[in-house]
Formats: structure tokens, sequence, C-alpha cells
């Protein structure tokens, strides 16, 4: 059995779940879409070295990390703490050991978690082609192009993840973030020429 105290805790934190959410869409988004940039960008100039490709990739996808969890937890430890102080001194009662104030400390933490985690794996997932390329196994056609699909797949998905929280026909949510990934691509080509 939890606690009565770790229940009420579990469900102060449980309530962040919508401000983890946003986090994970925001930042998985600009996770995908950088790789998909970097793809891009390796395709089209006829980048044959996947090692460096790799290392590339792998440099963007721990900066978004840090970037990630730094920013949410610096936003999120001041957001808290603000509103914190604001009930505190509308009820003109020191909240620190209470239930609200250890979910005030707990909440960053996981938001930025989240914030840092979600761009990582998506970059992980969309370089995937090519570490099993460099490890050698092969694909009928570029590693990069796999990457690029996928890049878009997981682009879609999110879409369609938007679109079920926000009540909307699922395919043309995915279709709709599909098209900003496309504006990308054709930007990055118009760059190429």
């Amino acid at each position: 059995m939890i606690p009565e105290k770790g229940k009420q805790l579990f469900s102060l934190l449980y309530r962040g779940r919508r401000i983890a959410r946003r986090y994970l869409v925001t930042n998985g988004f600009d996770g995908a879409l950088a790789m998909l940039g970097l793809m891009t960008g390796f395709y089209v100039s006829g980048t044959k070295e996947l090692g460096v490709a790799i290392d590339a990739c792998l440099g963007a996808a721990i900066a978004l990390l840090i970037s990630g969890f730094s920013s949410a937890y610096l936003s999120e430890t001041a957001e808290r703490k603000h509103e914190l102080r604001e009930l505190e001194q509308a009820l003109l009662v020191d909240l620190e050991e209470s239930n609200y104030g250890e979910a005030s400390h707990y909440l960053p933490f996981l938001i930025a978690s989240v914030n840092g985690l979600s761009p990582l794996f998506f970059s992980f997932l969309i370089i995937s082609p090519l570490f099993l390329f460099y490890h050698g196994i092969e694909w009928p056609c570029s590693p990069f192009l796999v990457a690029i699909f996928i890049a878009l797949f997981c682009i879609f998905l999110l879409g369609v993840y938007l679109g079920k929280i926000s009540r909307q026909f699922w395919l043309w949510a995915g279709l709709r973030t599909v098209l900003i990934a496309m504006i990308l691509v054709v930007i990055i080509l118009l760059f190429d020429i």
C-alpha cells in the first residue's frame, strides 16, 4: 500500500503530465526536424563518410538533450517557485514541506527529463540506419534516404498524436506536420543549387 502522503504527491505530479506532453511533442518535433535537416544535407551533398555523419548527428542529439533538459529545468523550476510563493502569500503559510511544495521540487526534473530525452530518442531512431549500415547491414538504397523516411514517419506520428490530443482527424494532423517537414527539405534543396 502506498502511504496517503505518497498518493497525494503522485496525484500532484500526475497533473503535470500535460506540461510534459507538450514538451515531449515540442522537443521531439525539434529533434526529428533537426535530424531530418542533417540527413537531407548529408544526402544532397553526396557525403560518403558515414562515421563523420554519425558523429555530427550524435553531437547534435546530445546538444538537444542538454539544451532540452537544462532549459526546461531552469524555466520550470522558476515557474514552480513563483507559483509556490504566490500560493504561500495568498494562504499566509509556508508550503515548502507540503505535498504541493514537494511536487514543486520534483516536477521540474520530470518535465526536464521528458524535454531532454524526447529529441534524443527521435534522433537515435532516425540515425539508426546510418549506424546499422556503418556496421555492415546493407540497405536497398542510401542509408540517408532511409533515415529521411524514418524522420518523416516520426514527424507524421507526432502529428497524429497531436491530432488525437486535439480531437482532430488523425490523417490531417499527421499530414500537416509532414508538410512542415517537407518545407524544410525543399529549403535545404534550394540552398544546394
